[in-house]
């Protein structure tokens, strides 16, 4: 494997997820959850509800973990470079990992992904030395778990006898995310189990795909100009946009209920079939962020918020829920979805500014060094990944 260098590429699209992320997961925070899976009455609202579930669901978490992946890469070289550990010190951040995603599960947001991320990252171990062809071989195989999970999880919604487009979440009518914050850290505490499955279900295997589609592309150093893979995702982006558009179209009208549930083959393949049509995407945005990120300067501030991603997705959690329960702005259950993007924006915003003006000072975000200290990793080791 050759030198992998830090490119500002991958800062880019790390800081576009994240911006992503958040415009999906700030309704979970906002709303009460059986109004976020049930479609809107208003024409705005439900118009970019479905343009959320269509264009932005899934997609940006995926891109997230495809750089995941690649800074695991990213991390080995580093440690073998100053002949440490990898193994130790690799570890030790997945621990790090679950320990703030936990921490960030109760006291911040339910839909927390760093202890996804700490498990699956955990097993990508188990693949780390495999070839470039192989981690792509790898990532397909995870579609269709994705497919099979999904399908399983589909069938347990069906069982419950509510609504298909409503997850197995646990709906908390004593307690709410828009009380004061003792209330809400209690109704996180019990929502989060079966949110946690929910997820491992959901985003799961795209997940772990995405990381091994990741480190496949630091091994084969994807993001230099006119490597092969990015020729090669260029020259079939005609036929992504073929597969990608048609399944996020039907799957966004299948979980905004525009489809009636008596379609329930319909219903079932629109809600199976985004484990293809949402990494069919995810590799649209990924050409098009790159060749974006090669035309325009980005602020350095913001691509210090991307390098420093821990820190920037917690801040907009702590944002959102100040925004939104009653210790905060009040703001919960009184927002449609059509102000909620632009509210969305505006955390993401405001968080990426303070992290990045924090970095800049710092050098690194409030949250990078616990992590790195949780690590093994020293001070002067901050641009290592």
């Amino acid at each position: 494997m050759s030198v992998i260098k830090r490119c500002s590429e991958v800062d880019i699209i790390r800081m576009i997820a994240l911006i992503g992320i958040c415009v999906v997961n700030v309704p979970f925070m906002a709303l009460p959850v059986e109004s976020v899976f049930v479609a809107p009455e208003n024409f705005y609202d439900k118009s970019v509800a479905f343009f959320v579930e269509c264009f932005l669901q899934l997609k940006f978490f995926i891109l997230f973990s495809f750089i995941f992946g690649w800074g695991m890469a990213i991390q080995s070289q580093s440690a073998k470079s100053k002949g440490q550990s990898f193994a130790k010190r690799y570890f030790r951040r997945m621990a790090g990992l679950a320990i703030l995603g936990v921490v960030h599960a109760i006291l911040v947001f339910t839909g927390d992904i760093l202890l996804l991320y700490a498990v699956l990252g955990s097993l990508l171990w188990l693949i780390k030395d495999r070839t470039p062809r192989q981690l792509m071989m790898i990532s397909a195989w995870m579609i269709l778990l994705s497919a099979f999970f999904l399908s399983i999880l589909a069938v347990a919604i069906d069982m419950m006898g509510v609504n298909k487009t409503i997850p197995p979440l646990v709906m908390t009518e004593e307690i709410t995310l828009g009380g004061d914050y003792l209330e809400a850290t209690k109704a996180r505490i019990k929502d989060w189990p079966a949110t946690f499955a929910f997820i491992l279900f959901l985003q799961g295997p795209l997940a772990f795909g995405a990381f091994s589609a990741g480190l496949a592309a630091a091994k084969s150093d994807f993001f230099s100009k006119h490597s092969y893979g990015f020729n090669f995702l260029r020259q079939r982006l005609p036929i992504l946009l073929l597969i990608a558009l048609p399944l996020n179209f039907l799957y966004a009208l299948v979980v905004s209920g525009i489809i009636p549930e008596s379609y329930e083959m319909l219903s079932l393949f629109g809600f199976v079939f985004i484990a293809i049509g949402a990494p069919a995407l995810s590799l649209v945005y990924l050409y098009l962020f790159i060749r974006l990120s090669r035309a325009v300067d980005i602020p350095n501030f913001l691509l210090l918020a991307g390098q420093n991603s821990l820190s920037s997705y917690v801040a907009q959690g702590i944002l959102a829920g100040f925004v939104f329960g009653s210790y905060g702005l009040g703001l919960f259950n009184s927002i449609g979805n059509a102000a909620l993007i632009a509210i969305s924006l505006c955390i993401a915003f405001v968080a990426m500014v303070f992290v990045g003006v924090y970095a800049n000072f710092f050098g690194q975000g409030p949250l990078e060094p616990i992590l790195r200290w949780i690590s093994g990793y020293s001070k002067r080791h901050n641009k290592a990944g």
